[in-house]
């Protein structure tokens, strides 16, 4: 399939991006992946492996696009829960611990 990525066009295959990704071990995710096989990878790392191309060069976008394309699952990263503030009685409530018995 053809991609054009960074303004450059690029012939892929799904095979093709496995095996370019076969020995690469992927980094710690903490944007948008790609799952490749049974291992998931930032998809600014499977950009640069397969482009050979800085990272600085493309967008996450184009290689979403064109991973989606070629039939791989391709995820955000969820947003965490907001942390809620103790209130003054929770925080010593907290502190002083559960009541015991005697």
């Amino acid at each position: 399939m053809r991609c054009v990525i960074a303004r450059f066009p690029f012939d892929l295959t799904k095979s093709g991006v496995e095996d370019t990704m076969k020995g690469i071990k992927p980094q710690p995710v903490d944007g948008q992946s790609v799952l490749i096989g049974r291992r998931r990878y930032p998809v600014m790392q499977v950009g640069e492996a397969i482009t050979r191309q800085d990272r600085r060069d493309f967008s996450a976008r184009e290689v979403v696009r064109a991973m989606t394309l070629l039939g791989f699952a391709c995820r955000a990263l969820p947003e965490a829960m907001p942390v809620r503030a103790m209130t003054p009685l929770q925080t010593a409530s907290a502190m002083l611990g559960a009541p015991t018995r005697a």
